[in-house]
């Protein structure tokens, strides 16, 4: 009598599939949780791939991770946000100021921006200076005035900003232009505060920035003027301050 043949299971080398394609099918879900909870900034997202972009290809334009400090030029990304992006106290203060300006008929000497720590009112150098010199003008206290009245309505924080251009400067007073930008700084902080009696100094803080956080490129006269100007900056209230 023969033997029965014993038949043996069939062994099959594909099972591991099952468990790899849960496995992706898990990992897929968590990134796609992850990106719903996350917010892209889609300017900066191009900014960012466009300055890749010119890297990688060789080009020598102007991108987000070119960084000039003798030229004084500043990277693409992190530019002053505008007032649609801004928090709800900033573009407050943002209209606010801006409805000030036009009443008191300011707006071809005072210029309104924001950023990401609040309202910004920037004054060139030629309406508060002369040139390589810290002095207020006379003909500057009446804009001045304005402003100081403007920033008696504010609780908020204030930060004067001294600015320069990149031209070395090198005089009996000032060495350099962290100075200038120092004692520029001062001396507003100065008129609102000891002149015109400002309650609450403890809020008002002054900052040189030197020649270091252009508008524009150092490239020609009308450009470095731009550069030589005087912030007064109102701080949202839910923002911390940062000096630079």
């Amino acid at each position: 009598m023969s033997r029965r043949k014993k038949i043996r299971p069939e062994i099959r080398t594909d099972t591991w599939l099952a468990t790899f394609a849960d496995t992706m099918t898990l990992l897929l879900t968590f990134f796609v949780v992850l990106y719903s909870f996350s917010t892209v900034d889609a300017t900066k997202f191009k900014q960012v791939a466009s300055s890749f972009q010119s890297v990688l290809t060789g080009e020598t334009t102007k991108s987000s991770l070119n960084f000039n400090v003798k030229d004084g030029d500043v990277p693409l990304v992190g530019l002053p946000l505008q007032s649609g992006a801004a928090s709800s106290d900033t573009q407050s203060i943002y209209k606010k100021v801006q409805s000030f300006i036009k009443n008191k008929e300011l707006q071809s000497i005072v210029e309104i921006k924001t950023d990401n720590r609040g309202v910004i009112i920037q004054l060139r150098e030629n309406i508060i200076f002369e040139s390589g010199n810290a002095e207020i003008i006379d003909k500057s206290k009446p804009v001045l005035n304005s402003i100081n009245a403007l920033i008696s309505t504010f609780p908020n924080d204030i930060v004067i900003e001294g600015h320069t251009d990149n031209e070395p400067i090198n005089n009996s007073k000032y060495k350099n232009n962290w100075k200038l930008s120092s004692d520029r700084a001062l001396q507003v902080l100065e008129y609102f505060v000891v002149t015109k009696g400002q309650a609450r100094p403890s809020r008002f803080k002054s900052v040189a920035c030197g020649e270091y956080q252009p508008v524009a490129a150092n490239n020609s006269d009308a450009n470095r003027a731009l550069n030589r100007r005087v912030n007064i900056l109102i701080v949202a209230n839910d923002k911390e301050v940062i000096t630079k």
